[in-house]
């Protein structure tokens, strides 16, 4: 198949914090601002290598863009979303875990591909996404967890 008329494959991580001693609906989500274009808010996510498999691909982008290495936080088992829409009219498929962030002292170290990043929690992340699947896959993070018992 020609590389041109394939779809376009990233894969990233929906990295949350709880906040201490708070209930289940107490969680911040991390987004990224990136410092191109509308400059959009943005869980880190990013293009699949050659070669590559997608959790590697999140990992990788996540390590990346925030600076958060695996050791930093844990996958959660059981939620996975794919999210496909166009861009340039060229299909996209974008595929989300989630991550618990694990260590407290884990700071957030931004690539050149971003400007600014934020905790937030799901009704100001919604707000600042903008993208009505965006928010639609928030939301359903945020169900999945209070859903959970946690670790």
């Amino acid at each position: 198949m020609d590389p041109e008329s394939m779809a376009l494959r990233a894969c990233g991580l929906i990295i949350f914090r709880r906040v201490t001693g708070a209930a289940a609906s107490d969680i911040e989500f991390l987004l990224l601002q990136t410092s191109y274009g509308i400059h959009h808010w943005t869980p880190p996510k990013g293009h699949v290598d050659p070669g590559e498999d997608d959790m590697t691909t999140a990992l990788r982008e996540t390590e990346e863009e925030a600076g958060l290495q695996h050791n930093h936080f844990r996958i959660v088992d059981g939620f996975r979303k794919e999210l496909n829409y166009n861009v340039n009219n060229k299909p996209k498929t974008v595929i989300y875990w989630l991550g618990e962030l694990m260590d407290g002292s884990a700071q957030v170290k931004l690539s050149d591909e971003h400007q600014d990043y934020r905790w937030l929690r799901l009704q100001d992340a919604c707000a600042l996404v903008g993208y009505q699947d965006m928010q639609d896959t928030l939301k359903e993070a945020q169900h999945f967890l209070q859903g959970q018992t946690q670790p």
